[in-house]
């Protein structure tokens, strides 16, 4: 019966009884009383305290009480029929409906060639209803089959995250005999079934782990942000499979499906009696990658092989490869080892496989090394150095200096407080396009003394560097990007005086310029950043920001319905002599620098600029090996750059790694068996 009936029922009834109480009690005629023994009838007044007046008061009090129970009743009617009617309805409605939860397979992740790097596959999963908790017979049977903890499931049994009224997912993955005697004893599993349901899946393995990265669990800070009214923020429940790191987590809006929602009439104990409306899950959205496969392969395997090689008990190498258009900025692979596979997540990764992940002894495998490891640039900043020295009249196209293999500052070569060239021996009279060629540190450690005695812009090193990007992010879509640095006097005075430091001690010193001019001291890089600063130089002048979505692919067909708009950071500006001088020394890197070096690259039909690179660490006792590039010179299309965590030189490690990718890029493989012989 309709609640305001009933109200309705019970003012009246209180009604007619406060009716028929005042009749009966309330019109007694005991207002007077009578002497009979003879004397003057005589008024009663406000002092008879007879019973019968007493009773006639508590009867307008009460007819007061009972008219405000009344005015309640009626106001709340009032309120609940005109004002709260639609609340009320809903309420009314949720009591009686449900509504279960279907998760939407997620869209693939494709390189640029329609190859699925993720895909979803079938996966048999066990679910139960949710009273099957409350038989502990059941229970224990279904756990001893799947071969898990009767606790563990009964935990599941009890998770309401897809809605109350949905099937609890037990188990997925299941093998076909647990299917197979599930079906042949359906009286012996009341109410658990057997569903096929997706899961992510990676054809190509581990391959771009650490570009696409992996899904798991919505975290609560997850779904505290999907809860904070952003019109865009997606709406997540508790259970939800979301991206999690790189691809997955940049475009999950993309991947995320739309889930499916089936409205059931369920009754006072809340068991399913009907079904209402039915909304179909939807998938979502494919991503196209800029990645290459093949590319991305060949990067993988041969940075897996030259870091192996270097690997012992005391030395735990690592390294990283990137390759960009430098016409677009697209990414046609970045590789990061030591590697992880994305597949441990799906269905939730153990606590065992996460410290295995996360442990020292693994050397970080789940950090993508491209993006997120810095590390001092070395040599392959030269070119860099040199187009400041040339902008800022630190050096000309002419300028030449004498290296004995010993440099000070003073110019005394008896000086013992001096800093040594890579090549002790000395390079002898030497310009500044064979100073880049054969990495000749005096002729850098020049031009920092020039940078620290100039008037005009002592730290146009700096600028220069901050011009071609380092020291900030490239804005590519990948989270967990680092900055770098870039050190000068205001960040080396605000950072040792945090720690204590003296005010001499933290000041900037010249040889602090000398340092950073040969990429060594306090900068920091990512492979990353150093490929897009070779970018604007093989390009001549526009820097791209880098990327990895090429496009949302269309549901039909495979056209693409959204594309991404490419966009130049930054055009840096250069003289064409000067550009003309770097171009030189970067060529003699790979056919003059060495003979052994340069028959790598002779077996290549296209010319390559490139420069070797050799930096030691203050955190670490290896160096880091570095090797960067550009093809073909006469219209450059490819930048290639790799570096090698625990090398002894770039030439003789990260270099294999780049003649290997340009091998496959051009399909001519590395066919020397020369050991390259060149140190920086």
């Amino acid at each position: 019966m309709d609640l305001s009936i009933v109200i309705v029922i019970v003012c009246a009834v209180l009604a007619v009884a406060l009716i028929v109480i005042f009749i009966v009690y309330g019109r007694g005629e005991a207002a007077f009383t009578f002497d009979i023994g003879g004397s003057a009838p005589r008024a009663s007044g406000g002092s008879d305290s007879s019973t019968e007046k007493t009773l006639s008061s508590r009867l307008v009090g009460l007819s007061v009480a009972v008219g405000a129970i009344f005015a309640t009743l009626f106001a709340r009617l009032w309120s609940m029929q005109l004002v709260s009617s639609d609340e009320y309805a809903e309420r009314a409605e949720s009591n009686r409906t449900s509504t279960v939860y279907t998760q939407a397979p997620r869209g693939r992740i494709l390189d640029r060639n329609g190859v699925e790097i993720v895909t979803n596959r079938a996966s048999l999963t066990v679910t139960a209803q949710a009273d099957v908790v409350d038989d502990e017979v059941e229970v224990q049977l279904l756990a001893n089959l799947i071969g898990m903890p009767a606790q563990a499931v009964r935990r599941k049994l009890q998770d309401t995250s897809a809605g109350y009224q949905s099937m609890r997912t037990v188990s997925v993955d299941v093998s076909r005999r647990v299917v197979a005697y599930i079906g042949e004893h359906p009286d012996v599993f009341p109410g658990v079934t057997v569903e096929e349901r997706t899961l992510r899946a990676y054809p190509l393995g581990s391959l771009a782990a650490h570009v696409v990265g992996y899904t798991g669990t919505v975290t609560a800070d997850q779904l505290e942000s999907s809860k904070s009214g952003d019109a865009t923020a997606i709406g997540y429940r508790s259970g939800d499979v979301v991206g999690q790191t790189g691809i997955e987590l940049e475009y999950e809006s993309v991947l995320q499906g739309v889930r499916g929602e089936q409205l059931v009439y369920v009754n006072a104990h809340g068991d399913v009696v009907g079904l209402s409306t039915t909304i179909e899950p939807q998938r979502g959205s494919d991503l196209v990658l800029t990645i290459d496969a093949a590319i991305q392969a060949q990067a993988e395997a041969s940075l897996k092989r030259v870091v192996d090689d270097l690997t012992t008990e005391e030395l735990r190498a690592s390294g990283s490869a990137v390759v960009l258009d430098c016409t677009n900025g697209e990414v046609l692979a970045m590789a990061s080892y030591p590697t992880f596979s994305p597949s441990v997540f799906v269905g939730g990764i153990s606590s065992s496989d996460w410290d295995d992940l996360q442990a020292e002894s693994a050397n970080y495998p789940m950090l993508n090394r491209a993006i997120a490891g810095q590390y001092p640039p070395g040599s392959v900043i030269k070119p860099l150095t040199a187009f400041a020295a040339l902008d800022n009249g630190i050096a000309t196209p002419s300028s030449s200096w004498v290296c004995t293999g010993w440099w000070t500052w003073s110019g005394n070569q008896s000086d013992p407080g001096g800093m040594k060239c890579w090549q002790e021996s000395g390079h002898g009279d030497i310009n500044l396009a064979d100073g880049i060629t054969f990495s000749c540190d005096v002729v850098f450690y020049e031009i920092g003394k020039g940078f620290y005695y100039s008037k005009d812009n002592p730290e146009g090193m700096q600028e220069t560097f901050r011009e071609y990007g380092l020291g900030q992010k490239t804005g590519i879509d990948l989270p967990g990007e680092e900055v770098g640095r870039v050190p000068d006097a205001e960040w080396k005075w605000d950072y040792f005086k945090s720690l204590g430091y003296s005010d001499e001690d933290a000041t900037w010193q010249g040889g602090e310029n000398c340092n950073i001019a040969i990429g060594q001291g306090d900068m920091l890089v990512t492979s990353l950043q150093m490929a897009a600063a070779y970018c604007s130089i093989a390009a001549r002048g526009p820097m791209w920001r880098p990327h990895l979505m090429k496009g949302v692919r269309a549901r039909i067909g495979e056209g693409l319905v959204s594309e991404y708009r490419c966009e130049t950071t930054r055009d840096i500006k250069e003289d064409d002599s000067y550009r003309a001088l770097v171009e030189s020394g970067m060529e003699g890197v790979t056919y003059r620098e060495s003979a052994s070096q340069a028959s790598h690259w002779t077996n290549l039909d296209v010319t390559v600029l490139s420069k070797t690179g050799t930096a030691e660490q203050q955190s670490s006792e290896g160096n880091v090996g570095w090797f960067c590039s550009f093809a073909p010179a006469e219209d450059p299309k490819y930048v290639v750059c790799a570096n090698v965590d625990g090398a002894d030189w770039g030439a003789t490690t990260a270099m294999y790694v780049v003649r290997d990718i340009y091998g496959q890029i051009y399909g001519q493989p590395d066919t020397s068996t020369a050991a390259s012989e060149s140190a920086d």
